[in-house]
């Protein structure tokens, strides 16, 4: 099944039928074109979708049906989706979950995992990434994406991310990353590196 955002308040969603076998997937990111793009992926792979697009509308998601699986995003507009791998894991001690962020960081992945999450995947994330992630056993890493980020396109997302922190101002922005103003300007003048 999966789960279509109505216009009820909260992010609440209502339930349309899918397929009616396979395990079954939590999936919670506020970015709706990616979301819709990775229940596609994963429901062709067998998999039943189920959607939230908030923290309010995950908890509520967790409360109503029972995932083999989750994929959660790091950063939802309500709030962080570690609270939600918590209550994910208090209500489904058996869940799997990888957390999904476009802001990546050390911090950030080692809270993700004393969470709960068993892996912590940088965005743009391919559905095979994320099944080969979800579906790792023993304690060895999964093999490394087919398609990495460039290590250009990761310091420009990065630079992205502390900018909009700080309110899109530059000069703050280029003394929290101890960069020189003028240096900065050029960087967020240019079109993100292509991969």
């Amino acid at each position: 099944m999966s789960l279509e955002p109505t216009g009820a308040p909260g992010g609440v969603a209502s339930e349309r039928p899918s397929q009616t076998d396979g395990p079954v997937l939590m999936l919670v990111d506020d970015d709706a074109p990616l979301r819709r793009s990775l229940q596609r992926a994963m429901e062709r792979r067998g998999f039943r979708v189920f959607q939230a697009e908030s923290l309010k509308s995950g908890i509520s998601l967790a409360h109503t049906i029972k995932p083999d699986y989750a994929v959660i995003d790091l950063r939802l507009e309500d709030g962080s989706g570690i609270e939600l791998v918590k209550k994910l894991r208090e209500l489904h001690p058996q869940v799997r979950v990888v957390i999904l962020t476009g802001y990546g960081n050390i911090a950030t992945a080692v809270a993700a995992v004393k969470a709960g999450a068993i892996d912590y995947l940088a965005k743009p994330v391919d559905a095979d990434d994320v099944i080969d992630a979800l579906l790792a056993t023993g304690t060895g890493l999964p093999p490394p994406p087919a398609n990495p980020m460039s290590a250009d396109r990761v310091r420009w997302e990065h630079i992205q991310r502390v900018f909009e922190q700080c309110n899109r101002n530059v000069s703050e922005t280029a003394r929290r990353l101890n960069m020189h103003r003028r240096t900065l300007q050029r960087i967020l003048n240019k079109r993100a590196p292509r991969e």
